[in-house]
């Protein structure tokens, strides 16, 4: 079991409702954890069109999450 924190921005954190939350989870790579997170908070966006960055450096999908690491799932920012 791997225990992180997740942070949320843009339309994710405001799907979620929430800036952060602590997880418990045992998905083999962040995509499993995402897709988790998706179903549970209902995020609208597809994983082909997020980054996420693992202790504030960008990460592979494929890699396995860390216990005790931050994980951000950044959605594409809009200008303006």
């Amino acid at each position: 079991m791997t225990h992180a924190t997740v942070l949320y921005f843009a339309s994710l954190r405001d799907a979620a409702r929430i800036d952060a939350e602590a997880v418990q989870t045992q998905a083999a790579d962040l995509a499993a954890l995402y897709a988790e997170l998706q179903q549970r908070h209902g995020f609208p966006m597809a994983r082909e069109q997020l980054r996420v960055a693992v202790d504030g450096a960008f990460a592979r999908w494929q890699d396995a999450p860390r216990d005790g690491s931050e994980i951000a799932f950044i959605p594409p920012v809009s200008g303006g």
